[in-house]
């Protein structure tokens, strides 16, 4: 790759961080489990299929774990960077294990609501994993955040499905994901 290229790829993965950080923060609705729902996870899915599993999971990550540190939640930080990362690293595999041979528009849809899926699992366990143990709210206590995590998975599949088709019009945005799928 050169040059012209890795810089294209950093300032993507930077817009794509900041736009997570911001999507992840404009709108929080609090959990009882001391999360909330956002819409930062379309984002979150959407660096893993635009920029692939290191600079896509990075992006999702960074962005992410920003937003908790801007809006208070410090404590989840750490986690939250690591299981973030993880969701936009199997949700870019699925999506383009899924789309590797066209790019069809059914095919992209598929793939955006299979990634999104698999990263919701992450996100879900992840957060589960963290509330349980980390936190210390017990096995039985932490599941109460999952049905929130399954709805911000939701959330997240529709932004990505919306969002995914107005960034392909982007002619940097084409040629970082047509490179990458």
């Amino acid at each position: 790759m050169n040059t012209k290229n890795n810089s294209q790829i950093l300032i993507l993965s930077a817009l794509m961080a900041a736009l997570t950080c911001i999507a992840t923060m404009i709108i929080k609705v609090p959990t009882p489990a001391l999360g909330y729902i956002h819409f930062g996870d379309g984002m979150v899915l959407l660096s893993g299929i635009l920029l692939g599993p290191v600079y896509g999971s990075l992006a999702a990550g960074i962005g992410s774990l920003f937003a908790d540190i801007l809006s208070g939640y410090a404590g989840f930080a750490p986690a939250t960077l690591i299981i973030k990362a993880f969701a936009a690293l199997l949700g870019g595999y699925i999506y383009h294990g899924i789309c590797r041979h066209t790019l069809r528009q059914n095919n992209r849809i598929l793939g955006v609501i299979a990634g999104g899926l698999g990263a919701g699992a992450i996100v879900v366990t992840g957060y589960y994993l963290f509330s349980a143990f980390i936190l210390g709210m017990g096995v039985k206590a932490a599941l109460i955040d999952i049905p929130f995590n399954l709805v911000q998975t939701v959330f997240a599949i529709l932004g990505a499905s919306l969002l995914l088709p107005v960034l392909d019009k982007v002619p940097v945005v084409r040629k970082v994901i047509y490179k990458r799928s």
